[in-house]
């Protein structure tokens, strides 16, 4: 599930533990991730995922959730 692997991710960039976070998980204010933190992550997403990530998009995303979304909007 798309969820579990951007857990995982988030989780190894941000060396948490994976049952810390949730879909509701705001990157900035429950992780403290700062802009550095935010291209890493999006980079392994994009990755993961073979999916590209436009630029205006990276404003939108603030929480796991947004993450997933944007995961599942482009995959389908």
């Amino acid at each position: 599930m798309v969820f579990e692997q951007v857990r995982a991710i988030v989780a190894e960039k941000l060396s948490l533990n994976p049952e810390d976070i949730t879909l509701e998980s705001d990157l900035q204010k429950d992780f403290n991730a700062d802009s550095l933190d935010a291209v890493e992550i999006i980079m392994a997403v994009e990755d993961t995922f073979d999916i590209e990530v436009a630029d205006d998009e990276l404003m939108n995303i603030k929480t796991i959730k947004d993450i997933v979304d944007y995961i599942e909007k482009v995959k389908k």
